[in-house]
């Protein structure tokens, strides 16, 4: 028989019971379709879950002077542009302390700033720090050098603005400011949202700003987080390295990778088991079609058909069976788990591995299952095999 013979008469029990063969192979698609659903809902769950802490900052590290020096460190004003040369950095901004008073009218107490701090900023910072603007916009090239400023969402309440219609001012030092942007809250940076922010060219002309940072906030690949931070103090200030704080990297960046082995162990977990149900449900499905078939097998064996041949027609049709339930499996499981993430706005993630050992799992729990009985049946002789009708 060639190939193409022995796949036309496996094939042959799936065409005249072809009810029987959708029941069977409903089962193996139900088993690889909740192997997959069961991998893909949890991936999709945890792609959304560290979408959002990665939106944090995981990947930031904050560099200062040490504090309470005499003379205080300063940080070299060309800071930035070192930093921005580590191979695994991947964006660096700065902001420094003006050490002047914002009020909100000049009519208030000179000395109380309402404990904010106002803060020379350079136009890079959103990016690097992930802060988003809540209303209004951000500093640009042509606002950084005139009178202008970005409230905090602390700074913005406390300051009794809530909307940037109209330009409302602020007065810091003798200047009135005008505010242009406020920004959304920064979960990992509290200061920020303490901060009045000003150009860095606008806080030189009207705030006598000396031009030295003084807090460096870098983002970094998360597998080199630790290195860049390790070689940061030098980076930042060669001839006092010892003089330069780095934060360790944020603890959601700890959360991330724990949640990410969690995820993985829950994985392999939840692959084994569906695995096993429905590889069982394969044996079994399998094991009763050969052997409901044993009549045929006597007939086929009287009119001639050798052992061979009958081993190769049931284990053709168990295999094909279990690839049928494998790939309609595969299908359910794929639409299931889209539809799942889709309704939860979560990104649709799939492993592949899980994928393919569905399909592969079919196709060699179905050689598995045929192997047996289809050896027994072809041991049978023709009168052993028809005595059982």
């Amino acid at each position: 028989m060639t190939p193409l013979d022995l796949l036309e008469v496996g094939l042959l029990g799936l065409r005249t019971r072809k009810t029987r063969a959708a029941l069977s192979a409903l089962g193996i698609a139900i088993g690889i379709a909740t192997m997959i659903v069961v991998t893909g809902i949890p991936a999709s769950s945890q792609a959304a879950l560290l979408r959002e802490l990665t939106a944090l900052g995981t990947n930031t590290l904050q560099a200062v002077a040490t504090p309470d020096q005499n003379p205080p460190v300063l940080l070299p004003e060309e800071s930035v542009g070192m930093v921005a040369r580590i191979g695994p950095v991947t964006r660096v901004s700065a902001v420094a302390n003006t050490h002047t008073l914002v009020r909100r009218s000049d009519r208030t107490d000179p000395q109380d700033g309402s404990g904010l701090t106002v803060l020379a900023a350079r136009l890079d910072l959103p990016s690097a720090i992930n802060a988003r603007v809540r209303t209004g916009q951000w500093l640009s090239a042509a606002t950084e050098r005139f009178p202008t400023v970005v409230l905090g969402s602390v700074a913005a309440a406390r300051l009794g603005v809530d909307d940037t219609r109209g330009g409302p001012q602020v007065l810091i030092a003798r200047t009135w400011f005008t505010v242009v942007g406020i920004l959304a809250t920064t979960p990992l940076l509290p200061d920020i949202d303490r901060s009045v922010l000003v150009g860095w060219p606008a806080a030189t002309d009207f705030l006598q700003f000396d031009g030295h940072p003084t807090v460096l906030y870098v983002q970094a690949f998360e597998p080199s987080v630790e290195a860049v931070r390790a070689v940061l103090p030098e980076t930042i200030h060669p001839e006092q390295p010892g003089q330069v704080q780095v934060s360790r990297p944020s603890d959601a960046l700890a959360a991330k990778r724990a949640t990410e082995n969690t995820f993985s162990a829950l994985f392999l977990g939840l692959a084994a088991v569906a695995l096993l149900v429905g590889g069982i449900g394969v044996a079994n499905t399998m094991v009763i079609s050969v052997l409901e078939r044993r009549p045929e097998i006597g007939l086929r064996r009287a009119l001639g058909a050798s052992r061979g041949q009958i081993r190769g027609q049931f284990l053709t049709e168990s295999v094909a069976l279990s690839t049928l339930g494998g790939v309609a499996g595969t299908v359910l499981g794929l639409v299931a788990t889209a539809g799942y993430a889709a309704y939860h706005g979560w990104p649709v993630v799939v492993p592949l591995s899980s994928t393919v050992a569905g399909l592969a799992g079919a196709v060699l729990v179905g050689v598995v299952a045929g192997v047996y009985p289809s050896m027994r049946a072809a041991r049978l002789t023709p009168t052993e095999a028809l005595a059982t009708t």
